[in-house]
């Protein structure tokens, strides 16, 4: 049977303590990919220097995982700022990351954006194109993780980043490739099968059933695993057996 090689990533450090720490390692050995959050949707100074730590234990990539700088809301809601401001505070919380990161003499590899940010930038070409040229100016060596065939993609490739096209297993689609909100029912899938069954279509390009019934095709370089989910690690655990049986290897 031919061996492919799969590339999973997992946002971490989005708690406040040693234990969330310890319950972000439990996920480690079944993926490949870690992106840190900032302290600014979430996180602090200590979970990002003990996910680094972590992370560096079982091999994974790390990158940076900034997000809205509104911890109430989980960085899950739109603020209205400008694009200017939002640049700015991607830059600073990247850059947080980085000074702990070269402190411990860990090597970041990506930059990832989270929840609203991530869909806000997806929305707007203009801000997209002023997030991959700071990137490009401040950190060139970093790959840009984002949603496959989206804005961001665009705008990477017109800076000369390296882009990841991502792809999600939890996460209902729309027709127009975007994912679907979380606010209609049905856009995160409770049921750890369902979402193996999207990795294997995905994985298979076949096309991808959608939330508003049309089918899509994706072509990914990494798929995201939400590790806040209640379901994360029942579906770690049996995502890695039954990749490893279809001939997948995470790595």
């Amino acid at each position: 049977m031919q061996l492919h090689i799969i590339d999973i990533n997992c946002d971490m450090g989005e708690g406040q303590s040693h234990h969330d720490c310890e319950q972000d390692a439990l996920l480690m050995p079944y993926i490949s990919r870690c992106n840190i959050a900032c302290g600014a949707h979430a996180g602090n100074d200590f979970t990002m220097r003990q996910t680094l730590l972590n992370a560096q234990g079982y091999r994974l990539k790390c990158g940076a995982h900034p997000g809205y700088p509104d911890p109430d809301n989980f960085g899950r809601v739109s603020l209205k700022v400008t694009h200017q401001q939002i640049v700015d505070s991607v830059l600073l919380q990247v850059q947080k990351l980085v000074d702990i990161a070269t402190e411990l003499g860990v090597a970041l590899s990506h930059i990832k954006l989270h929840g609203a940010l991530y869909n806000d930038a997806e929305k707007s070409s203009d801000l997209a194109d002023l997030l991959c040229q700071a990137v490009a100016v401040n950190y060139p060596k970093l790959s840009v993780l984002g949603l496959s065939g989206g804005a961001m993609q665009h705008a990477a490739k017109q800076y000369g980043l390296d882009f990841l096209r991502e792809g999600f297993m939890d996460r209902a689609y729309l027709a127009s490739g975007q994912l679907a909100p979380r606010t209609l029912p049905g856009s995160v899938y409770q049921n750890p099968q369902q979402c193996i069954n999207q990795v294997l279509t995905i994985l298979r390009q076949t096309p991808l059933p959608t939330l508003d019934g049309n089918r899509i095709e994706l072509a990914v370089d990494s798929l995201c695993l939400h590790g806040d989910s209640k379901i994360a690690l029942d579906l770690a655990t049996t995502l890695h057996s039954e990749l490893s049986q279809a001939g997948y290897q995470i790595q």
